[in-house]
C-alpha cells in the first residue's frame, strides 16, 4: 500500500508491526510483538487491539 512504512500493518495509523500476533504493551497479551498506544484503527482490527471498538487501540 502506498505510504505505508515497510513492515507496518496498513490497518492501523502508526506503525503496528506485521507479526503472527500483536498485543498492547503493558497488557496481558503474550505477543510475540507489542505496540504502544494509542493507535488509530483505519481498517480491520486484525489483532483485536481495540477492545471497546471506538477506533482507538491500546489507549490504556
Amino acid at each position: 500500500m502506498p505510504g505505508t512504512a515497510q513492515g507496518c500493518d496498513p490497518n492501523y495509523s502508526g506503525c503496528v508491526p506485521i507479526a503472527s500476533d500483536v498485543d498492547c504493551a503493558g497488557g496481558s497479551g503474550d505477543g510475540p510483538a507489542y505496540v504502544q498506544g494509542p493507535i488509530q484503527v483505519i481498517g480491520r482490527d486484525i489483532y483485536g487491539l481495540d477492545n471497546d471498538h471506538d477506533g482507538v487501540a491500546c489507549e490504556r
